[in-house]
């Protein structure tokens, strides 16, 4: 049997091919649409998503059933002595919560991770799991290790638009028409567990300059400098790839010697909120795993 498994939900964006290479066990987050209960990436695709999000259906987000949550768990431990689940973020969802409760009567077998991470920050750290069990860790000193390097990590996202935050009620319908008025382009960040406001620029270029700016400040004053052998840069997006692929090229330019290998959708769940078209840059510390 083979020690430890590494197990995930869909809001790491780890597609199924991904995840299947490297042998990543992966939970599908559920939605309703216009009634209709979807599971990412098993009968919901991201450019579905989008397109019923552009005709104005309704979405709604939950957790995963305890049911499906515990049958992936039991499948995992038929071929593994134990496993680490990385959810996302308690902050944002009480799926974290529910899985630790759930995972009390699995006797230490199953760890389940609050390290207050989503979308790509929550992907480097699976990543990072998948090393440590390499290395030999056991799933608690995993967890243990994963939820005290939580907090080195930052997502900062230029949002295209107000309106899905004026729907969700995160916003007033006034601030939202004086923003769309202005032409804003909101930048939020999430720090932790918090998706938060983070400045008010009003050009595109403002708001790249503005996520440049800082990721660098975290980089060189909480993260231990700006430098690619400590820190990793992510670019991800909610349906707009064009943009992401210019801003790759700025990025690289801002910070010489980084390179930014992947551009990653953020996460259906984080969509609902913020709709499509918005740009998010991100940094995390580099785990060291010796």
């Amino acid at each position: 049997m083979k020690k430890t498994a590494i197990v995930t939900d869909s809001n790491a964006g780890i597609l199924p091919e991904e995840a299947e290479e490297k042998q990543i066990f992966m939970l599908p987050m559920p939605f309703m649409i216009d009634g209709k209960d979807y599971l990412e990436n098993v009968n919901l695709t991201s450019g579905a998503f989008y397109q019923m999000m552009k005709e104005n259906k309704s979405i709604s987000t939950s957790q995963p059933a305890p049911g499906d949550v515990l049958a992936l768990w039991d499948k995992v431990l038929e071929e593994y002595e134990e496993l680490v689940y990385i959810p996302m973020s308690s902050g944002l969802s009480a799926s974290c919560q529910s899985a630790y409760m759930l995972s009390k009567d699995y006797e230490g077998r199953v760890q389940v991770v609050d390290n207050r991470r989503i979308s790509v920050t929550q992907k480097s750290a699976v990543y990072d799991a998948l090393a440590l069990a390499e290395k030999g860790k056991s799933a608690s000193e995993i967890r243990n290790i994963l939820e005290l390097d939580g907090d080195n990590s930052s997502i900062y996202i230029m949002l295209d638009t107000l309106y899905y935050l004026k729907k969700g009620g995160r916003i007033t319908p006034a601030a939202a028409a004086i923003g769309t008025v202005l032409r804003l382009k909101p930048v939020l960040q999430i720090q932790g567990s918090l998706l938060d406001a983070f400045a008010k620029a009003r050009t595109i270029n403002h708001a790249k300059t503005t996520m440049i700016n800082a990721v660098r400040s975290d980089m060189e004053n909480r993260f231990g400098g700006a430098d690619p052998e400590n820190c990793s840069l992510f670019i991800a997006h909610t349906d707009n790839g064009e943009m992401a692929m210019q801003f790759k090229a700025e990025v690289e330019a801002a910070f010489p010697g980084f390179r930014v290998d992947e551009l990653d959708p953020l996460s259906l769940v984080i969509s609902c909120h913020i709709g499509p078209g918005s740009l998010a840059l991100a940094c995390c510390k580099k785990l060291r795993t010796e």
